[in-house]
């Protein structure tokens, strides 16, 4: 180790980072939009003799990536997922890992609602309908939606980004299904003291009672196109579809012909398969009457990205002065 330990960093992250970072260590910042090839990484590593990596959820950081510098003793990811990392090759080679757990559930479920309201009230639609100079006069049937308040919302996945989507229901008297592998009472009665009913069904019935359906499951083997084409088709024509989990829990192929065909009403996406989506796929013809996409800002409020970066910035600092990291994604992992 070098008498200044180095941190590379391979896009910006928020200053509340990497000012903290820079009061110990030496900080290389890949100041780029796009991310960095596996081979970049490996070479500014070895190029560096880095002592610790502070990565995104688009690096992948394999075996090759980790032997790069011999002085590597800590990987940070600016995330909460952290299946990009090869955690069996950092135990290996005694390179500790940091994630970022827990600190967004808020702020997605805040989006999940955004893209539910969004998507009920037509607002996108009506600012398009705005901006074409379409509005000549107040109608009463012009950009109608269904009622939000009074409505069912359907949960798929009652973890904590669920369980915070399904709490923010109550102020809207809505009655609240979730569907999942089993139930969970500790979840049912944290949500009875907010004031939400939430009552757990299986998949098939929460989708056909659901006016809103909103997904909140990590993309696994059994989770992989959990909505296609049968489950689609369950719900009612006049729904929401709503994903701020991951892109690959919906059969993309699927919801084109479900808006095209008019099996669902809307749908809204934080996350897309691909991501990014381009902007010349064919999803977005039904874009903003039928779709509304963001580009993956469920966990972009400020005070969330600022306590990411710190929390990513204590696990390196912990990673490279050889102490226990206060966020470990292989102690999280079970190994």
């Amino acid at each position: 180790m070098t008498a200044t330990p180095t941190v590379y960093v391979t896009r910006k992250i928020p200053e509340a980072g990497l000012a903290r970072l820079r009061d110990r260590y030496e900080v290389v910042v890949r100041d780029e939009k796009l991310p960095p090839s596996k081979a970049h990484i490996e070479r500014r590593l070895a190029d560096l003799d880095a002592d610790g990596l502070v990565c995104l959820l688009s690096d992948t950081i394999d075996a090759d990536v980790l032997d790069a510098s011999s002085d590597l003793s800590v990987v940070s990811t600016f995330s909460v997922g952290y299946d990009h990392i090869d955690l069996e090759a950092a135990i290996e080679r005694d390179v500790a890992v940091g994630h970022t757990p827990g600190v967004l559930t808020e702020t997605t479920a805040d989006l999940a609602w955004a893209l539910l309201m969004t998507c009920a009230r037509r607002t996108v639609e009506g600012h398009a309908y705005v901006e074409a100079d379409e509005w000549e006069t107040w109608g009463p049937t012009l950009l109608t939606g269904p009622d939000v308040h009074g409505a069912t919302l359907g949960i798929i996945g009652l973890g904590n980004i669920g369980t915070a989507t399904a709490r923010r229901a109550a102020g809207f008297e809505m009655a609240v299904r979730y569907s999942g592998r089993s139930r969970k009472p500790d979840r049912e009665a944290e949500l009875a003291e907010v004031g939400v009913d939430a009552t757990y069904v299986d998949r098939e019935e929460l989708l056909a009672e659901s006016d809103f359906v909103s997904l909140h499951v990590p993309l696994v083997e059994s989770t992989e196109e959990l909505i296609g084409a049968s489950e689609l088709r369950q719900m009612p024509d006049d729904s929401i579809l709503v994903n701020t989990s991951r892109g690959g829990v919906v059969d993309t192929d699927a919801l084109d012909t479900a808006l095209e065909e008019g099996w669902i009403a809307r749908a809204g996406l934080d996350v897309t398969d691909p991501e990014p989506l381009p902007g010349d796929h064919p999803l977005l013809r039904h874009a903003p009457s039928r779709l509304v996409v963001t580009p993956h800002i469920g966990s972009a409020s400020i005070g969330t990205r600022d306590r990411m970066a710190e929390m990513v910035a204590a696990c390196t600092e912990a990673g490279i002065e050889g102490e226990p990291l206060p966020h470990s994604a292989r102690q999280d992992a079970g190994l």
